[in-house]
């Protein structure tokens, strides 16, 4: 099924040049091609769609025309950046990037998006969320039925705006939740978000300005690299490895720098699955002290995660720390509840901002989290997919394995970071041809560095044929 689709259709109406650069074209616009990506070259291009080099000029010559690539003396063609350059009154060409935001970041960070949202969980290798048949639509049918019961005149929850902290007894849940990670933290410093994501920007909107400095993992969240790159912050990217950033990279670059913030996935990383050791947790508290930034801590896996791996909200006692989660990756992506739970006056702060953005979150959806957290039900849930991602993990290991990939992390949680031996942005393209939906390390790199690192999923990735097509292709790229 896969190799039908990248071959082109020789009775078509439409030439093979046509067809081949129709092909690029709806890959740029829907941004599954970002700005800078390089095109195959005209030899690699031609073999794989099997048609002659001069097809492929030919259609490299009608996007150049579209003035959607660029083509680049002795290095090939390039997409080119479609959105309109602003330019200040009085000069004629535009404004260099703030100081400190590597170039080619991607601010506009919708090719992942875009490729997650659309994707066939059955061939998506790289997709970032749980396929929909491992989540349980029951438990969350019986949840909202639960809230819609014990909404009367009294407690008309569904007719109203809901509390700026988000609704009391999901905070209070929290809480408790939060408990068991060792972090203390009463319902009154807790404010519920519509998801992580949103947490993550009103902690940018309140408490960064244009122009601070903010430390990130490097590889990490390409979204939040856009998203802090949108707002004027100066990304300064952390090399991660598996047990925690590099401190002494880390440690020249808050000197140099005098950072505001750190953003961090400290357990089940993404994409690397790797963990913070409890050492390097305590290194990295030390320096945010006598450096004086703040620690913004996602636990967006917590849920898949060990309750006792180390969490430096809970070795701070969210002094400077401030800790993100949700619940969109656990129990569906249709429920976009998060939290933040830090200081007090910090707390007030993201209040204020999230009125200022949102008003309120929706208590139904709030109430329904609370229910789940409650009922024990998303405990249970959480444990019975934790099991389906260590039966999926041993399987998708020695696959990867034999298609001559090596694990750079221990595989944990549930992604899983390879080292492909082949560039994997070009990788992705062949893929895609062929129905495969693949995270290169590029869509991970704060500087956009391609290479031939790749995510999996470990829940996505267990059909053997896409490994053994990875395997062909490696082996092609051999000969």
């Amino acid at each position: 099924m896969h190799t039908d689709t990248a071959s082109l259709q020789r009775d078509a109406g439409q030439t093979l040049a046509q067809q081949l650069a129709q092909r690029f074209s709806q890959r740029i616009q829907q941004r599954l091609l970002l700005p800078g990506s390089r095109l195959p070259s005209v030899r690699e291009c031609a073999r794989h769609h099997r048609v002659s080099p001069y097809t492929v000029v030919a259609a490299y010559d009608q996007l150049l025309a579209a003035g959607l690539v660029e083509a680049r003396k002795q290095r090939g063609f390039f997409v080119r950046d479609l959105r309109p350059q602003p330019v200040a009154p009085g000069r004629s060409d535009p404004p260099r990037p703030p100081v400190g935001i590597p170039q080619g970041v991607p601010l506009d960070a919708t090719a992942l998006i875009r490729g997650m949202f659309q994707a066939d969980a059955r061939h998506a290798p790289g997709l970032g969320t749980l396929p929909g048949d491992w989540l349980d639509l029951p438990l969350l049918q019986s949840a909202m039925r639960r809230v819609l019961a014990q909404t009367d005149g009294d407690d008309p929850l569904a007719l109203q705006y809901g509390e700026p902290g988000g609704d009391l007894r999901l905070r209070q849940a929290l809480a408790r939740r939060l408990d068991d990670l060792g972090i203390s933290a009463p319902a009154d410093q807790i404010v519920s978000t519509v998801g992580a994501t949103h947490a993550l920007d009103l902690i940018t909107r309140r408490l960064l300005q244009p122009g601070d400095a903010v430390l990130v993992d490097d590889p990490g969240w390409s979204i939040e690299y856009a998203r802090l790159s949108q707002a004027g912050m100066r990304l300064l990217p952390v090399p991660r490895g598996a047990d925690g950033p590099d401190m002494a990279v880390m440690t020249q670059l808050a000197q140099e720098h005098r950072p505001r913030m750190y953003v961090t996935v400290s357990v089940l990383h993404n994409p690397t699955g790797g963990t913070l050791s409890l050492a390097r947790a305590h290194q990295i508290l030390k320096l945010a002290e006598s450096q004086d930034f703040q620690i913004v801590e996602d636990d967006t896996y917590a849920s898949m995660a060990p309750n006792h791996a180390p969490r430096l909200s809970a070795l701070d006692g969210l002094r400077r720390t401030l800790y993100v989660s949700g619940f969109s990756k656990i129990l569906t992506p249709a429920w976009r509840v998060g939290f933040v739970a830090a200081a007090p006056e910090v707390v007030a702060q993201l209040t204020e901002q999230k009125l200022l953005t949102t008003l309120t979150t929706s208590p139904l959806m709030d109430r329904a989290v609370a229910v789940c957290l409650e009922q024990g039900t998303l405990r249970r849930h959480a444990e019975r997919v934790i099991a389906r991602l260590d039966a999926a993990r041993q399987r998708v290991v020695p696959l990867a394995e034999a298609a001559g990939c090596r694990f750079v992390t221990p595989p944990a949680g549930l992604f899983g970071w390879l080292e492909v031996g082949m560039d994997t942005e070009r990788l992705a393209q062949r893929m895609l041809d062929e129905g495969w939906l693949i995270a290169p390390g590029v869509l991970f790199s704060a500087t956009r560095q391609a290479g031939s690192l790749m995510r999996i999923n470990f829940a996505t990735s267990q059909d053997a044929r896409f490994w053994r097509r990875l395997q062909a292709m490696r082996e092609e790229r051999l000969r």
